[in-house]
């Protein structure tokens, strides 16, 4: 009898640990993003950005231009050295516009979506921008990483269990 409850305890433990701890909810997946650091190649004051766009284009030549349009979580965002963008999905082309506080408007040359997540490095110059790709080696962050390798050992408990609790029922 006792032998039943222990084992009736380890596979509701097992079908637990596959239930999910939350429901699933729309919208919530990952999204694709590009990050922009700025450095300045002329000498003197350093300039800071004012406001920036980000130009979506599906012709390599950049002829059908259109800002990233807002919408949710969607959006193109500056900060003094920095701008980030967040879309649902982004166009293979692109263009920046960014306004310093030099008073001068400078566009960028028309680049490329490197990856999911990119970086790029923005070399500002007297008349215009250099964007070039930044390729990293970290495809997630620390903790997903973290998260996976736990997930993963967990795994690989249920599995040394259950082939235990196996080996010990076939003795008996």
């Amino acid at each position: 009898m006792r032998a039943n409850i222990k084992r009736m305890l380890i596979l509701l433990v097992l079908v637990l640990s596959y239930l999910p701890f939350q429901t699933a909810l729309a919208d919530m997946g990952p999204k694709p993003t590009m990050d922009f650091t700025f450095a300045q190649e002329f000498p003197g004051t350093q300039v800071k950005i004012v406001t920036g766009a980000l130009f979506e284009c599906a012709q390599a030549d950049c002829s059908d231009a259109k800002p990233l349009m807002e919408a949710g979580p969607q959006r193109f965002t500056c900060e003094a050295n920095s701008c980030h963008a967040l879309a649902y999905g982004f166009s293979d082309y692109h263009r920046i516009e960014i306004e310093f506080s030099d008073g001068q408007t400078r566009q960028s040359n028309i680049f490329k979506t490197s990856e999911f997540n990119a970086h790029y490095k923005v070399l500002i110059r007297q008349a215009d921008l250099l964007v070039e790709p930044q390729l990293t080696l970290g495809a997630f962050s620390p903790l997903t990483y973290i998260l996976l390798c736990g997930c993963c050992l967990l795994g690989l408990v249920i599995i040394v269990v259950s082939v235990i609790l196996l080996i010990r029922r076939k003795k008996q």
